[in-house]
């Protein structure tokens, strides 16, 4: 772990003081690459060890599992769920004294140099945090030869961003300034990874050196240059906090795990299934004989009877214990998600008030996120803001509240109301008005459909002259 001097330049030519990483990284980066392959799926997962291979099982039957095992991807599911939630309604966003700053649109069309837009950005780190429980957001600028704001402006030099994932940072240290919050103070970044070596970037608020790290030989010092900034444009980007200064707590913690139990039972019932369907036949070794649909079986006339072939079939009773095993892995990752309102199976039925339960503390587990969003967008763009010479005073908000219904049950309900008889047109238009929120996303669609509910003169049969002098007689008698 790095320890704070000012002798930088002796050590970054200390090969082990390079390759030195932090405590807690070494504790994490195994649990990082169980949450990101667990999180790709496909042949990440596949590749990555998580079906427990039988004993005495043979390295091809094994790899046979592996390749006929389906991989039920929860946690991608878990985490598309959560940022469809938190980017469904845009941030407001005060940009201050930014708001007239030329390259403004430039940067928010294009944050990171490559065609990214700055929502898209962030909801892209967001997504990586929820995985990892953190990611790092760099605010860099390019260096340039321009000599004034209007020449920098004419080749687009401007202030712009990158993400990068904890197990590329190897490691880092906060120091308590004297306003009594802590400040980053140093950070290695390791950039490339190649046959010969890595590449690292070292930041300090003094200077940032960019240095060859080879597998052999002496440390190459490519460039040092002084920090212009006089802080590391940085920020971690939490997904939920730990103790750990630097460390998040993915969202995947538990259902990483869980998902694993279900990927191997799944290679269970694949077996099971197999061999129930295609038995194996069981022959001494001189006997001809195949199990295949039609197969001839060739025997010597006098082959004792105990040694003839026969087949060997799986009952497959056990079918159904494991298909429920994996249904309450599924309910586990619901209930330990907050998603049983929202990813409800045919065996999860609950009341009106346990929903209403399971929605109150997924609204909880999204504030907290729109909050830490926040945060670190407000500090993104300090550092931008710095960079152009300026000082942020703008504000962003994100949403602490979110739309969160069983929209099924929702309209059940309304369409019970709307049948209930209530002679009332205000009363029918409020109706029409909360089917139309329960089945259109759009704020703009649901706008105009209000304004044409809003301005019908007859409702049913209950704004009619007719219906009213009927409903009058009916009443009197």
């Amino acid at each position: 772990m790095y320890i704070m001097t000012e002798n930088m330049e002796s050590l970054i030519r200390d090969k082990e003081f390079l390759e030195n990483r932090h405590d807690n990284y070494d504790l994490m980066i195994p649990r990082w690459n169980f949450y990101l392959r667990s999180y790709l799926g496909g042949e990440e997962y596949r590749a990555g060890g998580f079906l427990h291979e039988y004993a005495l099982e043979l390295d091809l039957e094994y790899q046979n599992r592996i390749n006929y095992t389906p991989i039920d991807n929860h946690c991608r599911n878990i985490i598309s769920i959560y940022s469809s939630f938190l980017f469904r309604v845009p941030p407001t966003r005060d940009y201050g004294v930014l708001a007239n700053e030329p390259s403004l649109e430039s940067f928010i069309a294009d944050a990171d140099l490559d065609g990214q837009n700055f929502n898209a950005f962030m909801k892209n780190a967001q997504t990586y945090a929820g995985v990892y429980g953190n990611v790092w957001i760099f605010v860099d600028k390019p260096e340039s030869n321009a000599q004034t704001r209007a020449e920098e402006l004419g080749q687009d030099i401007r202030p712009y961003l990158t993400m990068v994932t904890p197990d590329n940072v190897m490691d880092w240290h906060y120091m308590r300034a004297a306003s009594g919050r802590y400040v980053l103070d140093y950070l290695k970044v390791r950039e490339e990874v190649t046959s010969d070596g890595a590449y690292f970037r070292i930041w300090t608020p003094q200077d940032i050196s960019y240095v060859f790290v080879p597998e052999r030989g002496k440390v190459k010092v490519i460039e040092v240059k002084p920090n212009q900034l006089g802080t590391i444009p940085a920020i971690c980007l939490y997904n939920k906090r730990s103790p750990r200064q630097g460390v998040g707590i993915s969202d995947l913690t538990d259902v990483a795990l869980l998902q694993q139990s279900i990927y191997n039972e799944l290679s269970e019932m694949e077996q099971l299934i197999r061999l129930s369907n295609h038995p194996s036949l069981v022959k001494t070794q001189g006997v001809e004989a195949s199990a295949g649909a039609g197969a001839i079986v060739s025997m010597p006339d006098d082959l004792d009877s105990g040694l003839k072939p026969y087949l060997l079939q799986p009952s497959g009773s056990n079918l159904s214990e494991i298909r429920s095993s994996i249904e309450q892995k599924i309910e586990m990752i619901d209930r330990a998600t907050h998603m049983s309102g929202v990813r409800q199976t045919k065996t999860q039925v609950q009341s009106g008030i346990a929903l209403q339960t399971e929605f109150e503390n997924l609204n909880s587990t999204l504030s907290e996120k729109a909050d830490l969003l926040e945060n670190a967008e407000e500090h993104i763009w300090s550092l931008w803001a710095k960079w152009q010479g300026k000082a942020f005073d703008g504000e962003i908000n994100y949403p602490d509240s979110f739309n969160l219904r069983d929209y099924a049950s929702d309209l059940q309900y309304l369409q019970q109301a709307k049948a209930s008889g209530v002679r009332s047109s205000t009363f029918q238009k409020e109706i029409d008005k909360q089917i139309v929120d329960a089945v259109i996303d759009d704020d703009a669609v649901i706008s105009s459909i209000n304004d044409e509910i809003e301005a019908q003169t007859e409702v049913g049969v209950f704004e009619t002259a007719q219906t009213q002098a009927e409903v009058a007689e009916e009443d009197a008698e």
